[in-house]
């Protein structure tokens, strides 16, 4: 996972961006030999719940999405306020389409 500020900003600066309706993906291709991931939920999404509930639907979704994916990334999901709302197969498939859409997998 990606904890650190100066990797937030590392991505913000040298990545690319791929957005639908409810996510938006930064990211940037590295040497390392595995993916990192972190994920952002603003507080524009709703109160702590609702924030956790989407932070774990995303979570799942990638642990779902990992083996598609090659290593040496750093991604960065943000979730959209609209992601709130969201069922679980409209976020799977904003997931899959970003992640095909950026080249990494999906």
């Amino acid at each position: 996972m990606l904890r650190h500020k100066a990797d937030f900003g590392a991505i913000g600066r040298h990545g690319t961006v791929r957005s639908s309706r409810l996510l938006v993906l930064r990211s940037m291709r590295t040497e390392r030999p595995g993916t990192r991931i972190g994920l952002s939920t603003p507080r524009t999404l709703g109160g702590a719940v609702q924030r956790n509930r989407v932070r774990r639907r995303l979570r799942d979704l990638l642990r779902g999405q990992l083996d598609t994916m090659g290593s040496g990334w750093d991604l960065l999901l943000i979730a959209r306020p609209e992601a709130g709302s969201a069922t679980y197969a409209e976020l799977r498939e904003a997931l899959r389409s970003l992640l095909e859409r950026s080249g990494i997998g999906g």
